[in-house]
């Protein structure tokens, strides 16, 4: 089977909820999918208007929930102050690893945690739709700074 592209998911989604398409909206997801790694806000917005585009901050704030809503892009929090934000479609699924040294974030796949999503869905009845996990500690060379 084919996986559909991030367009293709996302044309689908507004279709069904009867919203408006726009160039603005796909140029925003296009330019996150050939970002690899996480981003804020403002540099995706410096990145589309490296490359000329009008987009305003305001579009991309609009935006993002949209792509969350379908399973394209997820928030991710890494205590800093404000939100970081990662494309998920297409990619396993990961948690992270931060230092509270540096800041570096390592991103790494646990097989235990659909497991345990498993496990819960079952004691508390939920449907899980996710999970965010992120393990703090201190890296090998901030330790050694200690």
């Amino acid at each position: 089977m084919v996986m559909k592209s991030e367009i293709q998911v996302f044309r689908e989604y507004i279709r069904g909820r009867r919203l408006r398409r726009t160039p603005e909206r796909e140029q925003i997801l296009q330019e996150i999918f050939e970002i690899h790694g996480h981003f804020d806000v403002d540099e995706l917005h410096l990145k589309l208007r490296d490359k000329g585009s009008k987009v305003s901050k305001a579009s991309i704030y609009r935006a993002l929930p949209l792509f969350m809503d379908c399973g394209l892009v997820r928030e991710v929090d890494f205590s800093d102050g404000h939100w970081h934000y990662e494309h998920i479609y297409g990619h396993a699924r990961h948690s992270h690893l931060r230092c509270l040294g540096c800041g570096e974030v390592l991103e790494f796949e646990e097989p235990g945690m659909g497991r345990l999503e498993a496990h819960l869905a079952r004691e508390y009845g939920y449907r899980i739709k996710g999970h965010q996990l992120q393990v703090q500690g201190l890296c090998a060379t901030c330790q050694e700074a200690e």
